[in-house]
């Protein structure tokens, strides 16, 4: 009731002209931020600290799935609903709001993620943007339950996975263990509702007009399937000769564990601490690159690695060339653009950075180095997947890494810069000098 009349009330504030556009990243980072602690609150109602409690909602609204709380069996029915709520509508904002966060200085960019390159207003891109998002959404969700309660699931369980499942979440009422909800269809259902989450929302909207080979056309959705299975197929390998998986485990964990990585949703076949460091380097590998662009998984973005690995062929292309020959990176049948490479390149750097700095105080407080490194790797991916170090005993200061960990990756860093930049807040608008 508070949030419903607060949101009434600034709907009737005076609409600004034109939206800065380190104003509108202030404005996605403010909706990240403050949504947790409107919700950490009302949480505290089950019995735990505060500090667990914006834990767990600030997992939820970036749609990570990390929990510092005791098992979800032990959660009443209230808050496993309110996680799984929260995760549904932080993937629905972070997907409306990345038009301000993603891809901003090229067209051509915005053209493969599927975001609409011909407006120039920001606002009304944004809006044009939530109106084709938020029937897309609606639609997944609605598919999604269908497709559980026909697989069997409770009516419960079917509107928590899929709505955890179709934000790329991964929390459940059963501590991400895919393996107690069933058998194998019903993991594969929740996986497959993850993957279609994982791709840009807008090239459904596209392929509802142009017809369905968009799909197949779209480079995000080749680069992510192929990048999922390659993650399969490494991890199987590894999980074989490494881990001693018999081929039918293989084929069983190795699809359902790549390919929850690579969307980023967090849902997990067994128990990830004992699986080897091959194992889980592969995992840090899918979770770091993520899903697509547009989508509402995490990572550093498939379209961002598919730029890397453009660059690189590039770069070793003029090697074999004459001096004078031009050589330029396209993707896709497109010219890409200084500025995009540019951002592409930076954010890749960015998260590494962050993900290497996070790492380092639970060095510090003697963590094991594969586990540690994974699960600072999960936490910026707004993955969800653990080794078991966010536990309850987890120390304050490493909780409160975790929590800028995922707020900084489901902002994609540059937007914190922004928001805690001197001056963005001092100083007159842009527009006004």
């Amino acid at each position: 009731g508070v949030l419903v009349a607060a949101g009434g009330w600034m709907a009737r504030l005076p609409r600004v002209g034109r939206i800065q556009t380190n104003e509108a990243l202030v404005i996605v980072g403010l909706v990240f931020v403050l949504a947790p602690l409107a919700m950490a609150y009302p949480m505290t109602a089950s019995g735990l600290p505060f500090l667990d409690m914006f834990f767990e909602a600030l997992s939820a609204v970036t749609t990570t799935g990390l929990t510092t709380t005791s098992g979800a069996e032990d959660k009443v029915a209230v808050i496993l609903f309110l996680r799984a709520w929260m995760q549904w509508y932080g993937g629905l904002g972070f997907v409306v709001l990345s038009l301000a966060l993603v891809m901003r200085p090229g067209v051509a960019a915005r053209q493969l993620s599927g975001h609409p390159a011909e407006e120039e207003d920001l606002v009304g891109s944004t809006r044009v943007h939530a109106r084709i998002v938020l029937a897309v959404y609606c639609i997944l969700t609605a598919v999604g339950i269908v497709l559980l309660l026909g697989a069997g699931q409770r009516v419960f369980s079917a509107v928590i996975h899929t709505l955890t499942a179709v934000s790329t979440g991964g929390f459940s009422e059963r501590d991400q263990l895919l393996v107690r909800l069933g058998g194998w269809h019903v993991q594969a259902l929740i996986i497959l509702i993850c993957l279609s989450a994982a791709m840009s929302l807008s090239m459904y909207h596209r392929a509802s007009r142009k017809g369905w080979r968009e799909v197949v056309q779209d480079v995000q959705f080749r680069g992510l399937i192929a990048t999922g299975l390659a993650a399969v197929v490494l991890l199987g390998l590894v999980l074989h000769y490494v881990d001693r998986f018999g081929w039918g485990d293989v084929f069983h964990h190795a699809p359902i564990l790549a390919f929850s990585a690579q969307t980023t949703a967090g849902f997990s076949s067994t128990d990830v601490g004992p699986l080897s460091a091959a194992a889980k380097l592969v995992l840090m590998a899918a979770m770091f690159i993520g899903a697509g662009v547009g989508s509402t998984g995490g990572g550093i973005k498939i379209l961002r690695f598919l730029i890397l690995l453009r660059l690189l062929q590039v770069m070793v292309r003029r090697v074999c060339l004459p001096r004078h020959a031009v050589l330029d990176p396209w993707l896709a049948g497109r010219r890409l653009e200084e500025d995009e490479i540019q951002e592409a390149l930076l954010v890749i750097f960015l998260f590494i950075g962050v993900i290497v700095l996070s790492w380092l105080p639970f060095l510090a407080y003697g963590y094991d180095t594969i586990n540690a490194l994974f699960e600072v790797v999960s936490a910026t991916g707004t993955v969800g997947l653990s080794t078991g170090v966010s536990n309850p005993h987890l120390a304050p200061l490493l909780k409160g890494v975790l929590c800028l960990d995922m707020l900084i990756g489901r902002l994609e860093v540059v937007a914190v810069l922004v928001l805690v930049y001197p001056n963005t807040w001092v100083g007159r608008r842009s527009e006004l000098l």
